[in-house]
């Protein structure tokens, strides 16, 4: 279990458009993979281009390997179950980024 992708060079944004019509700017943080599944980690984006409340979205993630054109799938998770692991992962996936950034600073400091 880890991340598939890391975006830290570059802040991609996709646009949903959620059950009512209204259109929300989301910030790709990471694919994950969660027992041979990809999971795509979303930051809901205000006008400004801000998240207010710190809330993430998951959905499930697929590409068409046929078609590399083609505009990936998200599907809404609605078991509760699968919903806590990619939960889980992402947590996992946050605590290994503030370990990595740690140990970046520790070798900034040993540099000086």
């Amino acid at each position: 279990m880890g991340k598939k992708n890391d975006y830290e060079d570059e802040e991609m944004t996709v646009e949903l458009e959620l059950d009512d019509g209204t259109n929300v700017n989301c910030a790709v943080i990471t694919i994950i993979n969660v027992e041979s599944r990809d999971y795509i980690v979303l930051l809901p984006l205000n006008d400004e281009g801000d998240n207010e409340d710190g809330e993430v979205w998951f959905y499930r993630y697929s590409e068409n390997p046929e078609d590399p054109n083609e505009e990936p799938v998200l599907d809404y998770i609605d078991d509760d179950d699968e919903y806590e692991k990619v939960a889980d992962a992402f947590d996992e996936y946050l605590d290994n980024c503030e370990f990595d950034e740690l140990l970046e600073d520790e070798v900034s400091e040993d540099e000086t």
